[in-house]
């Protein structure tokens, strides 16, 4: 307010500015209130007394209305108000918003994270685009995002329960149940069984068929190492069911439990998406080995399947003296005679010549395994461009098994080691065949393609010390193939750059200088083979994303790197000798 001068009248000031008077509604007061103008009453035609007025200091006291002040009233009546919370939604409206949720956008491979803070911590996943977020209280970030971009279906991905933001009350519509279990999908014992007898085909969201169990993984950078060993794992029978029915609490590490959600999307009938990303398992695996494994450095699947399998036992409960404690042991663990022979070096009797004798005192230990080292015959220095034999050196996969026949020995340093594989062999062997060297000068590969004669049929008894109690001596002891990790290698150069990165690790990784690595794996679909069904393939090779088909005619003519035996099931014997299921003619 501006201040009065001294010759302006203080009536004058009062007028100017004092605020207008808001006007009567005469048409609604009473006729017995009705106010008196200058003391003067009028009447009407119809005998209605009214009022006059004089508007005169009315009009002179008002100022004009700007259209600032329309708008900044307009403002004021168009407020946003806080929506209130509802505990049920109103009456007519329980499928509210539900048609606003996009499938094609949600994703919930990778780690749940609140996508502003970065917590773990009661986090909600938005099913409209599919961020996250933790709460969904009136202050959480939830909350804000539906008043902000009018997203209002939200999923516990704890609880599984979703609700509808800001009012807050949860949704139940069975057709949220898809949604629900391609968050955690859930298996019966029946469905379970039915997985190696009952081949089966699924369509994604987008109309493509794929086959549950047999899906590919994504290569966020470098994980192509990690992708190979779940995939191997997954299809490990034991393992499988374990982690497709069993149940673990909320204490438990998170190890096993992220695996387990891994393997149970993959062999998901029901995914919106025909592949999966191990992200949320890499980051644990990243976190519990001190960053030695992790999605941007290539890395040796036989230092990871070695590590994998060690803390798996660990956090599943298993102990580090007691044997067969947990379901991993169950599975691949076997036990091995070695027998450690010294050698000595002594001078001759004219003392120009050295004499190597062996020690008569032999050590024996008996050591457990979980994977059996093949060792390849080294490379020929000199190659024979003409006969073709010798370009791509073979050799057996039975003569690589003489190592554990107790007779040939190795020699290591200044000992003499036999080894000796002993009763009862586990159900799963796992065979890694050393194809990298790494000395102070060089890193060196063997090509040598490793052969064998069926992938149904392989007798592992010539290697195992006979024990009566556990196995009739001379039986077979038969072995199938059910995975096999390869090496594929392609010339490339190894230049400076970002780009090269990749590469650059795979090499050190593989001791392959020159040359970048990818791993793959060939599975075998024992479904398919049950049924017999000549329009699905038996054995099938993925690499990362890709699925392909693969013959079982062909599969050791890849360099072998990794390889999962199944100890075939002995059928019963009657007193007879005759099989019991055998059908009578």
């Amino acid at each position: 307010m501006p201040k009065r001068k001294s010759e302006q009248p203080l009536e004058n000031a009062l007028i100017e500015t004092s605020p207008p008077t808001k006007r009567v509604r005469i048409d609604d007061v009473p006729d017995e209130e009705l106010p008196v103008a200058n003391g003067k009453t009028t009447q009407g035609l119809n005998g209605d007394i009214k009022a006059s007025y004089d508007t005169t200091a009315l009009k002179t006291a008002q100022p004009e209305q700007t259209d600032d002040d329309v708008e900044s009233e307009a403002e004021d009546d168009t407020a946003p108000v806080a929506p209130l919370r509802q505990n049920a939604p109103t009456e007519g409206y329980s499928d509210l918003y539900l048609d606003t949720i996009n499938r094609s956008l949600l994703d919930f491979d990778f780690e749940k994270l609140c996508s502003v803070t970065l917590s773990n911590i009661n986090v909600y996943a938005c099913l409209v685009c599919g961020k996250y977020f933790q709460g969904r209280g009136p202050k959480s970030h939830a909350y804000f995002h539906a008043l902000e971009v009018d997203h209002h279906v939200y999923i516990n991905m704890e609880t599984k329960k979703v609700y509808v933001l800001p009012e807050g009350y949860e949704v139940h519509n069975k057709s949220l149940d898809d949604i629900k279990y391609v968050v955690d999908p859930k298996f019966s014992e029946e469905e379970v069984k039915k997985l190696d007898k009952e081949p089966k085909e699924s369509l994604d969201l987008a109309k493509r068929r794929y086959r549950p169990g047999f899906i590919g993984m994504n290569n966020i950078k470098a994980n192509d190492y990690l992708n190979v060993v779940v995939q191997t794992l997954a299809h490990v029978a034991p393992l499988r069911s374990f982690f497709l029915l069993h149940s673990f609490p909320h204490t438990a590490p998170q190890l096993p439990v992220r695996l387990s959600t891994l393997v149970r999307k993959l062999w998901n009938p029901k995914a919106f998406k025909s592949h999966v990303s191990p992200h949320e398992l890499l980051q644990e695996i990243a976190l519990r080995s001190s960053k030695r494994f992790t999605l941007t450095h290539q890395s040796d699947p036989v230092d990871f399947l070695s590590w994998f399998l060690n803390n798996l036992h660990l956090t599943l409960g298993g102990s580090k003296t007691k044997p067969f404690s947990s379901i991993i042991q169950k599975t691949f663990q076997g036990k091995l005679r070695v027998e450690s022979q010294a050698i000595t070096a002594k001078s001759d009797e004219t003392g120009d010549r050295l004499r190597f004798e062996e020690s008569s005192t032999i050590n024996t230990n008996i050591t457990p395994y979980l994977i059996l080292t093949l060792d390849l015959p080294p490379v020929p220095l000199f190659r024979d461009a003409i006969e073709s034999k010798n370009i791509i050196p073979q050799v057996p996969l039975t003569s690589l098994l003489q190592k554990y026949n107790g007779l040939n020995a190795l020699e290591r340093q200044s000992h003499r080691v036999r080894h000796r594989l002993l009763h009862p062999l586990p159900p799963y062997l796992v065979f890694h065949i050393k194809r990298f060297s790494v000395n102070k000068f060089v890193s060196e590969r063997n090509p040598t393609i490793v052969t064998f004669p069926s992938p149904r049929g392989l007798d592992m008894s010539p290697y195992v010390e006979p024990n009566p109690a556990i196995h009739p001596p001379g039986e077979p002891i038969y072995y199938e193939m059910v995975a096999n990790i390869i090496l594929d290698t392609t010339s490339v150069s190894t230049g400076g750059g970002e780009d090269s990165n990749a590469a650059d690790a795979a090499n050190k990784a593989a001791g392959a200088e020159g040359q970048k690595v990818a791993w793959k794996v060939q599975l075998r679909d024992k479904a398919a083979a049950h049924a017999q069904r000549p329009d699905l393939p038996e054995w099938l090779e993925i690499q990362d994303l890709f699925v392909d088909r693969a013959e079982a005619e062909t599969l050791f003519t890849r360099e072998s790197y990794l390889m999962v035996w199944e100890r075939r099931k002995e059928k019963p014997k009657m007193a007879n000798g005759s099989d019991k299921g055998k059908r009578k003619a």
